[in-house]
């Protein structure tokens, strides 16, 4: 064991932090995950593989299997049954976007049209529900118990955060505190999960799942807060969706909740308007990205997914040094310095 804190900006100083390493590290194992995926999301109804596969061979970073498949390298785990776990993590994932497209009228999705554009919303519901349905049957057929209940409390949490952040969408006196929360059910709760059962597959202790978990919990939070940066940082090529749509869809996160915070009277006043929707158009956008930067809140959203990188990478001090926990830590620096 050892107990060194492992440093943030190690591969930030040597160059600009890649998911190379970690792409590299998982390959083998990731083709194993994805011929379950491909087969897991066939049926005899044509309609559910093509939708799903719309999304599912959408270009995604499978960021989410991938942190069971380094876990397990970690850990040195010699075996297979973190495939089929991997491949359950990924379908759950799937199924939550597949549902919050839906729900947020999304029109693009990694540069393409969503699947509910394409295929309408009720076909994109259902499969939703399809994939949710898989992913239950890979966890009962690896037989744990204890992995079942990891996995399923994440996805209870995952749709508790969903509702949540609904409730809060067009309320401009949500608080960071409440974003933080939301964002801690909706995102960082599968990025933990799918860290953990690495760890319950390996049977290792309990020390070692929590600190898996706090590595996957601190970086989904660290993924999400450099996503809603992003919002208002970077054009529609580079994001792969529409710039705005968090602006649009009226949904306060924090460079909203920071400018609101610091902003003056009148600034206050264009953020009420923009949150109950009556201040939506592109110049109103602009205006929005102007206020944000003004008050450095991209700047100071990214900063605190820095913080919450850096405590994902502590998590990992408990792990003696590796090629693995090295391409673990990179993946955390390259989450918070992206620009899509």
């Amino acid at each position: 064991m050892s107990s060194n804190v492992v440093p943030l900006k190690r591969g930030a100083e040597q160059g600009k932090p890649s998911l190379a390493p970690i792409l590299s590290l998982t390959a083998s194992a990731m083709n194993s995950v994805n011929a379950v995926i491909l087969d897991r999301m066939q049926s005899e109804i044509p309609l559910i593989p093509a939708l799903a596969g719309h999304l599912i061979t959408g270009g995604g970073k499978r960021m989410r299997p991938m942190l069971t498949i380094a876990g397990a390298e970690v850990l040195g785990y010699q075996g297979t049954r973190h495939h089929k776990l991997a491949a359950a993590v990924e379908f759950i994932h799937t199924a939550t976007l597949l549902h919050d497209d839906v729900v947020d009228g999304s029109e693009t999705r990694r540069g393409k049209d969503t699947a509910n554009i394409v295929f309408g919303n009720p076909a994109t519901v259902l499969v939703g529900d399809f994939l949710f349905s898989r992913a239950f049957e890979l966890m009962v057929e690896d037989g744990s118990l204890k992995v079942l209940k990891i996995l399923s409390s994440a996805s209870a949490i995952i749709a508790q955060g969903e509702v949540d952040q609904l409730v809060s969408q067009r309320r401009i006196e949500t608080s960071e505190e409440r974003y933080l929360h939301i964002i801690g059910a909706k995102t960082a709760a599968l990025f933990a999960a799918a860290s953990r059962i690495a760890a319950v597959v390996a049977e290792r202790s309990e020390a070692e799942e929590k600190a898996l978990d706090d590595y996957g919990r601190y970086l989904g939070v660290a993924f999400q807060l450099v996503d809603d940066a992003i919002d208002y940082d970077s054009n529609r090529a580079e994001m792969g969706k529409d710039a705005g749509d968090d602006f649009r869809e009226g949904k306060m996160t924090l460079p909203v909740i920071l400018a609101y915070a610091r902003g003056t009277e009148e600034e206050r006043q264009f953020w009420r308007d923009a949150v109950a929707g009556f201040a939506n158009s592109d110049e109103d956008l602009a205006q929005a990205v102007e206020i944000i930067h003004r008050h450095n809140a991209v700047a100071d959203t990214r900063e605190r997914a820095r913080l919450y990188a850096q405590r994902a990478c502590d998590a990992l001090a408990i792990f003696p040094d590796s090629e693995a926990r090295r391409a673990m830590v990179e993946a955390a620096q390259f989450a918070v310095t992206r620009g899509y």
